[in-house]
C-alpha cells in the first residue's frame, strides 16, 4: 500500500463549510475509577484523604479506622495548568465527576467542592463550614470552588442541600437549592456532575440537568497557573465524601474571549471537519487495496488502541440501531465521500459519517484519521467521538451540532428566512476570527500531528494530467495553483480562507459549479474590480443596511484579497492573518490591479513582473487548458 504525506487541513474545512457544522487539549486526564496506583498522579492531604474502595475519600471513612468528625481534606491533580495568558485570554475547560456523599448524622455535614486553586495545600483549620476551601484567614491562597453543601451553617447559607459558586470565600456568589430539581446531595447515591467553562460563563449540570449558570472571569481571581481537584469537610455532623470517577480536559487558550459569545454560529460550521481529509486522500489513490480484510481489521484495531487518545470503538450494529438502520429520515447530507446521518447514542445525538464504498480508503490512512483527530480538541473544531470498521464499512462518529450550516445565515431565502437569522457585522467578524484561529492552530499549533491530503495528480496510461473534476476540493475555494501542483499546501489553505472572508463579508457565493473553470466570474475577481475602482466598501453585503464600521470592513476585505493573491508567495501566513483580525498589525499591501496568475510562481521580489510575463515561457493560468 503506497503512503504519501498528508496535505493541510483547510480545504477539508471548506468542503464542509456550506453543508455542515466549527481545542487542543493541552491538559487532559481521565480516571474512570480510582486505584491505589493513581495516588502517583494526585496530591492528597496527609492523614485525611486517601484512595479506598475505588474512590477518593476526600475526608476519612470508617474503613480506615480514622475518626471522621471535624475533618477536612483535599485532593488535586499533581500537575498544574496554565489558566490564562498575559493578553487576558482565558482557557476553557470541561470536567465530569461522580460524587457520592452519604450522611452519617442528620443533617449531614458539611460538604464537598470542586476547586480551582492557586496552590495544592489544604488550608489549616478548614474543617466544618469552611469545606476545606478556605479558612478564617482573609489573606489565604486564591481559590474558586463549586460547592455541594449539605448543612446550613449560617444565615448566608441557602439550605442544607444546595450547590453554589464560591470565590475566595465560602459565602457563595450564586447558589441554588438542589431540592428544587429533585436531587439529594447526601442521600448516598451517585450524582454525575458536569462543569463547563468557556472563558466567560460557568455552567453546572447534575445528572445532565442544568442547575446553575453564572458569568465568571477567572482571570480576575486566579493566578496564571492553577491546580484542580476536590476539597471536603465534616463537623460535629458527619458524612462520607467520595469521588468515584473524574475526567478533566482543559482546552487550548485561543483568541479573544468574545468569540465564544457566537459559538452557537461557529461550531455548526464544521460538523465533520478533519476526517474527510483522509477520505479525500484515499479517494485519489491510483489502485485498489489488496489485503486480507479480517487481518486488516485486527491490525487497525490494534494500532488505534495503541494511541494515547484513541476514541471509542463502535460496533456496526450499534450505529445501525442509532441511525434507524441508516434511514432516510435521519439523513443529514450526502457528498462524494459518503453520507452523514443523525443518530442517538446514549442520551445524546451524534452525527455518523458512513463512508462511500466508492471512496478508496486505506488502512494506514484510516488509522491516521482516527488517532490524529481523536487527539484534537480545539474549541472551534468538532469532537470525534468514535469509529467503526466492520463488514468493509468505514464509519466515524462525531458530536452532533444542531444549529445547521453557515450558509443558512448568509445565503438565506428572503421569502422564508427570519430577520433574526441574519448575521450582523460583529457576528461576521467573529466567525472570520474563529475560523482563522482554528486554521492558525492547524498550521502552527499541531505541526507534529500530520496533515491531511486533498488533491493529487491523476495518472492514466502512464501520462499525468490535471483535471478539475478529479482534484478534491470545493469549486470557488481552490487556489489556482492547486490544479497545477495537484496537492494542497499551506498557501492554498490561506487562499481558501480568503475566499471565505469575502463570502462572509459580501454575502456572495464564490461561484456556481458550472462556473468552476471560469475564473473571470469568481468572487475574487469580482471584488478586485471594486478595489481597482476605489469603491471596495460597496461590495459589503447590502442586507446589513449599512450597519457596519467602514474602516473595519475595508481592512477585512483587503485582508481577504491579500489571502487570494494569485502568487502563493505573496499570501500572508495565518499567524499574520490572525494578528490583522485582532487589530495588532495592518493588513498587507495589495496591488490596485489584480496580478495575473503565472506558473511557476515568482517570489515576492518578482511580483512587479506578473503582467509582463504574460505570453512568455511562464504561462498564465487562464491560458492552461484542462486536459
Amino acid at each position: 500500500m503506497r503512503s504519501s504525506p498528508l496535505p493541510p487541513y483547510f480545504l477539508i474545512l471548506l468542503v464542509l463549510l456550506i453543508h455542515c457544522s466549527i481545542q487542543v487539549s493541552c491538559f487532559r486526564f481521565n480516571f474512570p475509577t480510582f486505584e491505589k496506583d493513581d495516588e502517583k498522579q494526585l496530591i492528597l492531604s496527609e492523614d485525611t484523604t486517601d484512595i479506598e474502595q475505588n474512590a477518593i475519600q476526600v475526608t476519612p471513612d470508617f474503613s480506615n479506622g480514622i475518626y471522621i468528625e471535624n475533618k477536612s481534606g483535599r485532593s488535586v491533580h499533581k500537575k498544574p495548568f496554565r489558566l490564562w495568558r498575559d493578553s487576558h485570554t482565558i482557557a476553557s475547560f470541561n470536567t465530569t465527576f461522580v460524587l457520592n456523599i452519604e450522611k452519617k448524622t442528620s443533617p449531614g455535614g458539611e460538604g464537598l467542592a470542586f476547586i480551582i486553586a492557586g496552590n495544592s495545600t489544604l488550608p489549616p483549620n478548614s474543617e466544618g463550614r469552611w469545606l476545606g476551601i478556605v479558612n478564617s484567614d482573609p489573606n489565604g491562597s486564591p481559590v474558586v470552588a463549586v460547592e455541594f453543601d449539605t448543612r446550613k451553617s449560617d444565615d448566608q447559607d441557602l439550605d442544607d442541600n444546595h450547590t453554589g459558586l464560591d470565590i475566595n470565600s465560602i459565602n457563595s456568589n450564586a447558589s441554588v437549592a438542589l431540592t428544587d430539581f429533585g436531587f439529594n446531595i447526601s442521600g448516598g447515591r451517585d450524582l454525575r456532575v458536569l462543569l463547563q467553562y468557556d472563558g466567560q460563563n460557568l455552567t453546572v449540570r447534575v445528572n445532565e440537568t442544568l442547575v446553575l449558570s453564572q458569568r465568571l472571569d477567572l482571570y480576575s481571581y486566579l493566578p496564571k497557573k492553577v491546580f484542580v481537584g476536590f476539597s471536603a469537610s465534616t463537623s460535629n455532623e458527619t458524612q462520607l465524601n467520595c469521588v468515584k470517577s473524574w475526567e478533566f480536559s482543559r482546552t487550548d487558550i485561543g483568541g479573544e474571549g468574545n468569540l465564544l459569545s457566537v459559538a452557537w454560529i461557529m461550531i455548526p460550521v464544521v460538523i465533520l471537519v478533519l476526517f474527510i481529509g483522509v477520505l479525500f486522500y484515499l479517494y485519489r489513490r491510483t489502485g485498489p487495496i489488496e489485503e486480507d480484510f479480517e487481518g486488516a481489521q485486527r491490525n487497525i484495531e490494534d494500532e488505534i488502541r495503541r494511541s494515547d487518545f484513541a476514541p471509542k470503538k463502535f460496533r456496526f450494529s450499534e450505529l445501525k440501531q442509532a441511525t434507524g438502520n441508516f434511514g432516510p429520515n435521519n439523513k443529514l447530507g450526502k457528498g462524494g465521500f459518503g453520507t452523514v446521518y443523525k443518530g442517538s447514542w446514549g442520551n445524546k445525538d451524534v452525527a455518523v459519517k458512513r463512508v462511500s464504498k466508492k471512496s478508496n480508503q486505506g488502512k494506514q490512512e484510516f488509522i491516521a484519521e482516527v488517532t490524529t483527530i481523536g487527539n484534537l480538541n480545539h474549541k472551534n473544531l468538532v469532537k470525534l467521538i468514535g469509529w467503526c470498521y466492520e463488514r468493509r464499512e468505514l464509519l466515524l462518529v462525531y458530536e452532533y451540532m444542531p444549529n445547521g450550516s453557515l450558509d443558512k445565515f448568509i445565503f438565506y431565502d428572503e421569502k422564508t428566512s427570519m430577520v433574526e437569522s441574519r448575521l450582523n457585522w460583529e457576528q461576521r467578524q467573529n466567525i472570520i476570527r474563529g475560523v482563522a484561529q482554528a486554521l492558525e492552530y492547524l498550521h502552527n499549533g499541531c505541526q507534529k500531528r500530520g496533515d491531511f491530503g486533498l488533491a493529487r495528480t491523476i495518472h492514466e496510461k502512464e501520462k499525468a494530467y490535471y483535471s478539475t473534476v478529479e482534484i478534491a476540493g470545493t469549486p470557488g475555494y481552490m487556489a489556482p495553483e492547486t490544479f497545477l501542483i495537484s496537492r494542497a499546501t499551506v498557501e492554498t489553505d490561506v487562499y481558501s480562507f480568503g475566499v471565505l472572508v469575502l463570502e462572509v463579508v459580501c454575502g456572495r457565493k464564490p461561484g456556481n459549479k458550472s462556473e468552476q473553470n471560469n475564473y473571470n466570474n469568481s468572487i475574487v475577481n469580482w471584488l478586485w474590480e471594486y478595489y481597482e475602482n476605489g469603491n471596495i466598501i460597496a461590495a459589503v453585503d447590502s442586507r446589513m443596511d449599512g450597519n457596519f464600521v467602514e474602516n473595519e470592513a475595508e481592512r477585512v476585505l483587503i485582508l481577504g484579497l491579500a489571502c487570494c493573491h494569485p502568487n502563493p508567495h505573496c499570501r500572508p501566513c495565518m499567524r499574520a492573518v490572525l494578528q490583522v483580525l485582532l487589530g495588532e498589525i495592518d493588513p498587507p499591501e495589495v496591488p490596485q490591479e489584480r496580478p495575473s496568475f503565472v506558473w511557476p510562481a515568482m517570489p515576492p521580489s518578482f511580483t512587479q513582473m506578473d503582467h509582463s510575463l504574460k505570453g512568455s515561457q511562464l504561462n498564465p493560468f487562464t491560458e492552461l487548458a484542462v486536459r
